[in-house]
């Protein structure tokens, strides 16, 4: 069974790439823009492309089984009909929740017609990385909504659960919600992290226009966005679902464990 990871160099479809290994799958194309720069383990066939460029694609896919789909919205109808023309016979997809941004990458799975699994998980763990520098600078965190919930996700958990059902039958069909273990608020995340790190830190509340100004110095136009999903969370709370333990057999990573893993991050 030849199995195709794209963006195989990405945060998420590189981690695919070494679960696939682990658990003994033989046959792997991965899909990168820099075969030569990939670094890729030996026994990974290794091709030039990109699914938001579909016109690479055609070789990737020939005597592709299944294919893990590294979200990119604009051509994922293209990528997936493409897919189908090559014989594959299941897509597994990274999305999101439904309804979101990333529905156009599961509208376009659906439409080609190839037996599929939806991913769709909540933010990553790795979005700490917003406070990275003020936590490297010192031990006060400035942001906002202090008590907006969330489930965050490791990037680890799911890679593991993509490789699980690209090797796994019986779960075509199927939209996998994922989350972490455990719902916090943000400054609870914060409070986490500083326990990795062996060091209180100091949540301070911003609000209006300050909050405002904070986020869009960081994320630019999605700024104010961002506040916005996180004003929602304040109000309608994100649970923890069970999904990748049920999966997987092992409990998702907790968020204080991901931080002890990534400390390098912090400091």
């Amino acid at each position: 069974m030849k199995i195709l990871v794209t963006g195989a160099t990405g945060s998420v479809g590189r981690m695919v790439v070494d679960e696939l290994l682990a658990r003994g799958a033989t046959d792997i194309r991965a899909l990168t823009v820099d075969p030569a720069r990939a670094a890729l383990p030996d026994g990974v066939e290794v091709v030039r492309g990109f699914v938001g460029r579909p016109a690479t694609l055609p070789a990737a896919l020939a005597g592709v089984d299944r294919m893990y789909l590294a979200p990119h919205p604009a051509t994922a109808h293209q990528a997936c009909r493409l897919a189908a023309e090559a014989g594959v016979r299941l897509i597994v997809d990274m999305a999101g929740t439904k309804g979101d941004h990333w529905q156009a990458v599961e509208d376009g799975v659906e439409a080609s017609g190839v037996p599929y699994v939806h991913l769709e998980p909540g933010e990553f763990m790795t979005n700490a990385d917003i406070w990275a520098s003020q936590i490297r600078a010192g031990d006060v965190v400035k942001d906002a909504y202090p008590d907006s919930v969330n489930a965050p996700i490791a990037l680890e958990d799911i890679a593991a659960v993509a490789a699980h059902v690209l090797l796994a039958d019986g779960h075509a069909g199927r939209s996998y919600e994922l989350t972490g273990p455990e719902a916090l608020t943000r400054r609870q995340r914060v409070e986490a992290i500083g326990r990795a790190l062996g060091r209180p830190l100091t949540y301070v509340e911003l609000t209006g226009d300050e909050a405002s100004e904070h986020f869009t110095s960081i994320m630019g136009e999605y700024g104010d966005w961002y506040l916005e999903g996180q004003a929602q969370l304040a109000q309608h709370p994100q649970a923890a679902v069970s999904t990748v333990a049920d999966l997987l057999g092992r409990p998702a990573m907790a968020y204080e464990e991901w931080a002890r893993r990534h400390s390098d991050l912090f400091r």
